[in-house]
């Protein structure tokens, strides 16, 4: 259901980028009825990503960009920071777990696993599993698939 979820999001993403009024936002607004996710009209997410039972209570901030093959799970925060521009920026092949909290101008490295109800404030590096409040590293140079 997460892929389907990204399916119309990129479709109401292609309308708002084409300038079509209207439609973007009733798809925006039907996706947050029907499924349950608040995804920012303008974040980008790169193919074979998807969101952990169909977006639950997920959270992503308009400028976020989402690698490649990432994995979202329930109740996920993507988000930006008052008096900071930036967002967080996800790389390819990521795990983010239940509950895990990504704010202000952080970069997710490749590979990396974001454990259930972490706080990302701090860059996490790649091939890395960060937990805990805020979130640290705790293991480096894991391999992904031991993870998937």
């Amino acid at each position: 259901m997460g892929k389907l979820v990204l399916m119309i999001y990129n479709f109401g993403l292609f309308l708002h980028n084409k300038k079509i009024p209207v439609l973007p936002t009733l798809i925006k607004f039907f996706i947050r009825i029907v499924f349950g996710p608040h995804i920012g009209m303008g974040a980008k997410f790169g193919k074979g990503s998807v969101l952990g039972y169909g977006g639950i209570g997920v959270v992503i901030h308009d400028r976020a960009v989402i690698g490649k093959n990432v994995s979202i799970g329930q109740n996920v925060t993507i988000g930006g920071t008052s008096k900071k521009y930036e967002v967080p920026v996800i790389g390819d092949n990521c795990e983010l777990a239940a509950g895990a909290v990504i704010v202000g101008p952080v970069t997710i490295g490749k590979d990396c696993v974001i454990g259930a109800n972490a706080v990302v404030v701090k860059d996490i590096p790649d091939n890395s599993v960060a937990v805990g409040v805020p979130a640290r590293v705790i293991k480096s140079g894991i391999n992904i698939n031991d993870y998937r």
